[in-house]
């Protein structure tokens, strides 16, 4: 289900952004890549986007790293879609509304380095992530990644295969075929690591039921509901 904001009293764009490429991913995903300019954002964060002039826009994690001088939204194609359909059919040069960025989904700055991460995140929630291991190469995480076919594997090759973890549910071209909900209960537990959990209310319901069975304190754990 797609997340819309139409409401003109709300919201005011004050950015418009040239779109530079649109990057296939698959049939129904793709990366939107726009220009910057004087957009400040850390990763894990979002922002608004709807294409210039729409009535509706949809908020959407970053996907691209602190450090490069574009940005890039991760976009599936949901049928009856309003702002998916209209972005898959957009052209390199047209103009985006943009604004943000929002939300407090990080990770703590002086913590990076000297702490242990498990990301959670199904389909294209696995976004604030990707930003996360592209903007801060080294530190120490595990990713499980659900999705229906391997093929939903976006771009792993930017992961360490080793930390990379996709859980399949149709198939059996993974180590872990299931969902994640399949797997996180026998996976272990360290007292110094956190969890990062995105995507859709059911799952992070599931998971954070998981976590707290595993004996995981809620100071640990750390949700952003995807649509």
């Amino acid at each position: 289900m797609e997340k819309t904001i139409n409401n003109p009293n709300t919201i005011k764009y004050i950015n418009q952004k040239k779109i530079r490429e649109i990057r296939f991913l698959t049939k129904s995903a793709f990366v939107l890549r726009f220009d910057r300019d004087n957009i400040q954002f850390v990763a894990g964060q979002h922002v608004i986007v709807g294409p210039k002039g729409a009535l509706n826009q949809r908020e959407y994690s970053i996907y691209s790293s602190e450090k490069n001088d574009y940005i890039e939204i991760l976009v599936k194609e949901v049928i009856n879609g309003n702002v998916s359909l209209q972005l898959r059919n957009c052209k390199p040069g047209d103009l985006l509304e943009v604004n943000g960025p929002f939300g407090s989904f990080r990770l703590e700055q002086k913590e990076i380095y000297f702490r242990k991460y498990f990301f959670i995140g199904t389909g294209t929630g696995i976004s604030p992530f990707h930003s996360f291991v592209t903007s801060y190469p080294g530190f120490d995480y595990t990713i499980f990644h659900g999705i229906r076919d391997i093929n939903d594997a976006y771009e792993k090759h930017d992961y360490d295969p080793k930390r990379y973890l996709p859980c399949v549910s149709r198939g059996n071209k993974s180590k872990y075929n299931g969902r994640v909900t399949d797997f996180l209960p026998d996976y272990p537990d360290e007292p110094d690591m956190l969890y990062y959990i995105c995507g859709n209310s059911n799952m992070l319901y599931d998971v954070c039921k998981i976590l707290r069975n595993k004996g995981v304190q809620s100071e640990r754990i750390f949700t952003e509901v995807y649509f």
